[in-house]
């Protein structure tokens, strides 16, 4: 397949390699294929092979779904080891391969990333974070859901050195419990996106300092919070005019009188008021439909 769209590409006249490399095929005609295509291009001739290594040098996003869920280390190494200009970089899922001794060089060198994935990445520690800190300080979305190793020493670097970070995905990071949430928002109140599901340790104190120090707030993710109560939620919605959805599910202590605002408002929320709640579960056990129907 990569060989027959290299012909297909190639002109009537002289040869695809003929053409510019870094003002015509790096900018415009590679940029359109397939990694794992580029990879295989490699092959074609040491002349492709340099191109190739020339695109992925002054590669501007990697994203390690395009080849495939489990990369040799040393095959994602050589990919990323001429590469300084990276702005995002998707990473998510490869705790079977990913360790700080691959990610740390290519972090180092980057630091024009406002764009990391790194969820479920289980086989990184607390310095990868740490190191994110110091060579990312343009970074404005950040997902490390799923990976238990984050800790309050790693969170605080973090939001000391990159204030401009927008969304946040600490879903499942055990660790962190309600004095590292509030130092990071008072930290980097631009966030308008914010996951702590997942995270038993978060309770009301967290909640009512991410209402106070983030006005911008659009979304929150507080599933399965059990230390989460009405009282944070009210705050939420007196300090969060921007809010355009939250999810509690699984929060035993939030009910429909705190949220009723909220939903007035019309912010998207992830569990449905009594009445409807009922009206369902009615229709589910006795089946009556048309009633219901009538009376929603």
């Amino acid at each position: 397949a990569p060989w027959r769209l290299m012909m297909s590409l190639t002109p009537s006249r002289g040869c695809l390699l003929d053409l510019p490399w870094e003002d015509i095929l790096v900018p415009h005609v590679l940029c359109h294929l397939p990694l794992q295509q580029l990879l295989s291009l490699q092959r074609v001739s040491k002349s492709f092979q340099s191109l190739i290594q020339l695109y992925l040098a002054n590669m501007r996003c990697f994203d390690s779904s395009q080849i495939g869920p489990a990369i040799p280390r040393a095959a994602f190494v050589n990919l990323l080891k001429d590469n300084e200009v990276l702005q995002q970089l998707e990473l998510q899922n490869c705790a079977d391969w990913l360790t700080d001794r691959e990610l740390l060089p290519v972090i180092g060198q980057n630091h024009h990333l406002h764009h990391i994935q790194l969820k479920g990445c289980a086989q990184l520690s607390r310095h990868a974070l740490v190191a994110i800190s110091l060579s990312c300080p343009n970074l404005r979305r950040l997902s490390l859901a799923h990976c238990e190793w984050v800790d309050s020493l790693s969170l605080r670097s973090l939001a000391d050195h990159c204030k401009a970070l927008e969304a946040v995905d600490l879903t499942a990071c055990r660790q962190l419990k309600d004095e590292a949430v509030c130092y990071l928002v008072q930290k980097c109140s631009r966030l308008k996106s914010l996951s702590l599901a997942v995270n038993a340790n978060v309770g009301d104190v967290a909640v009512e300092e991410i209402a106070k120090c983030c006005p911008e707030l659009e979304h929150l993710d507080l599933t399965g919070c059990l230390r989460v109560k009405n009282d944070s939620i009210r705050v939420l919605a007196e300090y969060c005019p921007k809010l355009r959805s939250l999810k509690v599910k699984h929060c035993h202590n939030v009910a429909e009188s705190s949220l009723s605002v909220l939903r007035s408002r019309g912010v998207e929320l992830d569990v449905e008021p009594p009445l409807q709640r009922a009206l369902v579960l009615l229709q589910d056990v006795v089946g009556f439909a048309p009633f219901i129907n009538l009376q929603i």
